[in-house]
């Protein structure tokens, strides 16, 4: 039986690294998320980690979203990027995920979306995952 923590096998120096949050952050060519749905918008957009911009919807923090630091709080991707370069973390992965919080109806997310970011995770061999909620 798979449990939903698994200990590392090798050292975080040694591992590939995705990021997954529910900050609502995406690229700015990509859709926004739909917070105006009540039942919570169960989407996720793939964040490259070569994104030179990044934007965020989210109802809670509407002000933040042209701070590169506020955004890095939510979405440390360019924290990540440095612990690369500075060899603590192995590698990132050439993707990371990102969802919105406030969702009421979380069955789409558990039946569709969060399995589909599973197995992309799985296929790009990622070893751990850092989540960042919001």
């Amino acid at each position: 039986m798979r449990l939903p923590f698994s200990p590392l096998r090798k050292p975080l120096s040694e591992c590939r690294l995705a990021l997954v949050t529910t900050g609502g952050v995406h690229l700015p060519e990509q859709p926004r998320f739909d917070i105006d749905n009540f039942a919570g918008d169960c989407s996720y957009r793939e964040i490259p980690t070569d994104a030179e911009e990044l934007t965020w919807t989210h109802a809670y923090y509407p002000r933040l979203g042209q701070d590169e630091e506020d955004l890095d709080c939510v979405f440390p991707l360019q924290t990540m990027r440095e612990l690369e370069n500075e060899g603590i973390i192995g590698e990132l992965n050439h993707r990371h995920f990102s969802f919105v919080g406030a969702i009421h109806d979380p069955t789409p997310l558990v039946e569709k979306t969060a399995p589909e970011v599973a197995e992309k995770l799985a296929s790009d061999r990622v070893d751990a995952v850092l989540l960042t909620p919001s």
